[in-house]
Formats: C-alpha cells, sequence, structure tokens
C-alpha cells in the first residue's frame, strides 16, 4: 500500500495566503494520484478559529480530493477520532488547531462534513485488498499532556498489520533546546513508521531501525536557512519498505548573508539589487536577507524594506545579523528557532513554567487548560471560564 504524508498547509495563513492554498492543492491532487491513502499530521488550518472563508478553502480542497477513487479504504476506527467517510484521509489537529478539550477544532469540521477521518487520540484500520493498515493519531497538544495521553492510552502495535504512529509535537532531539520537548523515547515502542508535523523542513530519523519522518509545511512560513528546499510531500510504501519524497511548484525562497562592514548605503543597494537580479525567476521568489558586520552609516532596516517594499518581482526581507528574532517585521512576526515558530516556544516555556508552581497544584485546573482559556479570542468568556475553574467565583 502506498500512503502519501503531508503536512502543514496552514490554510488562511494571511501573508502568503494565495500560497498556502494552492501549493496545499497541487499537494493533496498529485498525492491523490499516486497514492491509496493520504496521512496529515496537522496544521491544515493557520488558526483554531478560521474565518468562514478560509473554512471555505478547506472544505473546496478536500470536497474535491473526497470525490476521487483511492485504492484503499478506512473500514474501522477506535478510540476518540471521528469517521463518518470510508474514503482513507486520515488526519489529526495540529497545535495551531488546538482548542479547549470537548469542544470542536476546524478538523472536526472536515471531519464531520465526511470529507476525512480525525484520528486525534485514535487508530484507523484502512485496508487494500488483503492489506490491512494500523494508524494510530495523537493530535498536537502540549508535551505535559502528550505523556499523559501515551500513559492513559498505552499505543500499541495491532499484531499481524503495518503500524504506523503519527503525532504532531517538538522533538528534543531535532530541537535541542527545550528539555521539555518530548524524547524519542518517549514515543510508544513497536511501531514500522513513524510521522510528524509540526516542523516545516523536511527531516528524516532512524528510530530504533524504523523510519520517522517529517514531511515539512507545504508553505513558506518561517523563512529560515533550512526552508530553502523546495516544498513537497512523502510516498511511503509499506510493502518495499521504501519511500521517495515528491516535488510540488512552491515559491522559490533564498536566503543570503550579506558583508556589509564599512560600507556605505548605496554599496549595500547594489549588492542586494545584484543578489536579485541574479536569480531570473517569473515566480516571484522571497529573498532574506541577513547583513554581517557594521556597516559605515547607521543602517536603518526600515529604509532597506522600504525600498524594497514594492518590487513587482521579488519579495524582500532584511535582517541585521542577530537581530532576527528582535526585528518587528520578520523574527517577532512569524519567528522560528530551528523549525518552531517563537509563538509555540512561548507556549511550551509558559506550561513548564506553570507546572512548577507549587501554588498552581492547589487549583483545579492543568496548565493546558489555562493557556487554552487565556487563548479565547473571547475575553468576557475567558475570564468567565478562568474564575469557575479556579473556583474563585
Amino acid at each position: 500500500m502506498k500512503i502519501a504524508i503531508l503536512s502543514d498547509f496552514h490554510l488562511g495563513y494571511e501573508r502568503f495566503r494565495e500560497d498556502a492554498f494552492n501549493q496545499a492543492k497541487e499537494a493533496l491532487e498529485k498525492a491523490s494520484s499516486i497514492a491509496d491513502a493520504l496521512l496529515i499530521p496537522g496544521d491544515i488550518f493557520d488558526s483554531r478559529n478560521p474565518k468562514p472563508d478560509v473554512i471555505a478553502e478547506g472544505l473546496r480542497l478536500f470536497r474535491d480530493i473526497a470525490s476521487k477513487d483511492f485504492g484503499a479504504r478506512a473500514i474501522e476506527i477506535e478510540g476518540r477520532g471521528t469517521k463518518f467517510t470510508d474514503k482513507p484521509i486520515i488526519a489529526i489537529p495540529g497545535t495551531h488547531e488546538r482548542r479547549s478539550e470537548g469542544v470542536e477544532d476546524p478538523v472536526d469540521l472536515l471531519a464531520l462534513a465526511g470529507l476525512l477521518i480525525n484520528a486525534r487520540e485514535a487508530r484507523v484500520i484502512i485496508e487494500k485488498g488483503n492489506e490491512k493498515v494500523a494508524i494510530f493519531g495523537i493530535g498536537g497538544i502540549s508535551d505535559e499532556r502528550f505523556r499523559d495521553v501515551v500513559k492513559k492510552i498505552d499505543p500499541k502495535p495491532k499484531e499481524g498489520l503495518f503500524n504506523i504512529f503519527f503525532f504532531h509535537q517538538s522533538v528534543y532531539e531535532l530541537l535541542p533546546f527545550n528539555e521539555n520537548f518530548i524524547k524519542m523515547d518517549e514515543l510508544p515502542k513497536g511501531f514500522d513508521l513513524y510521522i510528524d508535523g509540526h516542523i516545516h523542513n523536511r527531516l528524516e530519523y532512524d528510530l530504533n531501525g524504523k523510519k520517522l519522518l517529517i514531511p515539512g509545511s507545504t508553505v513558506l512560513t518561517q523563512l529560515k536557512e533550512k526552508e530553502q528546499e523546495q516544498k513537497g510531500f512523502y510516498v511511503f510504501d509499506t510493502e518495499t519498505k521504501t519511500y521517495s519524497y515528491i516535488y510540488i511548484n512552491s515559491r522559490k525562497f533564498y536566503f543570503i548573508e550579506l558583508n556589509v562592514e564599512n560600507k556605505d548605503i548605496e554599496e549595500i543597494f547594489n549588492e542586494i539589487d545584484k543578489k536579485i537580479n541574479e536569480k531570473d525567476d517569473k515566480s516571484k521568489p522571497i529573498f532574506k536577507f541577513i547583513l554581517k558586520g557594521k556597516s559605515k552609516t547607521n543602517l536603518s532596516l526600515s529604509e532597506l524594506e522600504k525600498r524594497y517594499s514594492n518590487l513587482e518581482n521579488a519579495i524582500i526581507e532584511i535582517d541585521k545579523e542577530g537581530e532576527e528574532v528582535n526585528n518587528a517585521l520578520s523574527g517577532i512576526r512569524e519567528g522560528n528557532i530551528e523549525g518552531i515558530t517563537i509563538r509555540d516556544l512561548q507556549q511550551s516555556i509558559f506550561l513548564e513554567y506553570v507546572s512548577k508552581m507549587e501554588e498552581f497544584k492547589d487549583f483545579n485546573i492543568s496548565p493546558i487548560e489555562l493557556l487554552d482559556i487565556l487563548e479565547n479570542d473571547k475575553k468576557e468568556e475567558a475570564i468567565e471560564e478562568l474564575f469557575e475553574k479556579l473556583r474563585l467565583n
């Protein structure tokens, strides 16, 4: 059986919204034409509360895909998932879609419409001829809750089947800057293939003789050096245990470091112009320039960005060395530390800090519940729910 693995579409991502839709569409269409089943490990949408027109984009995408004939079909589900179709389109919600416990998320809407199967905390069995594949999923949740779910559910391979475990988490061995991230040895044992979303550049990892595959996002969001590779998705053959990476027509991205030591503003402009003109590309590529060294003049990033803000042949972003995270136009807006967004890093640090507070243990609320409440866009509802949870009302 051929399984396509594609992730992190981020539909509705405002900065490159058209790219997000078009590149997800191409990936889904190409994958459904060559694979027997599709696995999507999270972040189909960029927001937990997508606007109606963004939800409509998702419905259009998956309506077309769900109408196709696949080589496999979903025959069974066990656990907390949602299945209203036998189409082998299996997804889980990501961290961008995560909502409070018991509240429907955007992936639930697609599942309720019968366009895919939501396999969060569930096992789905798909079948092609005499072959069956068991797919166990856990959606994007806090590291604390992930450990609790794995301990409570204790996912195990189903005997006699090819078993896949897919999830949407930061993994410490791949992002070694937060000790609270999930470690490889905390993943359920004995599965034939492991699949992770969340990280936006493609990665492969050997896990006790098995493969962990991360397809990366189908749209550029973080503009980091490792995102220069063309976007795409994996196709894994469960019979031969081999896989390949299929590229899509994603917008090209160039990450360029420029030495501006003792150069004046015009010299810097000339070097940037030269680099842009070297890339004869009609797709309007994205350039991220990192300026290294101290220039002759007091270099203003706003002045540089203003000059390049309305080019017809390129999208330009400029940072000084060491200021990527602090720059309001790039680092904070969609900052990234080796594949994880600043937003996700903030959540992780918050949860780790709160979980260690002795005072917090007296309240009838978990750290992840507190985070979900605080992130509620409806402030009055959030305050009311917080008081109820803290037993203060």
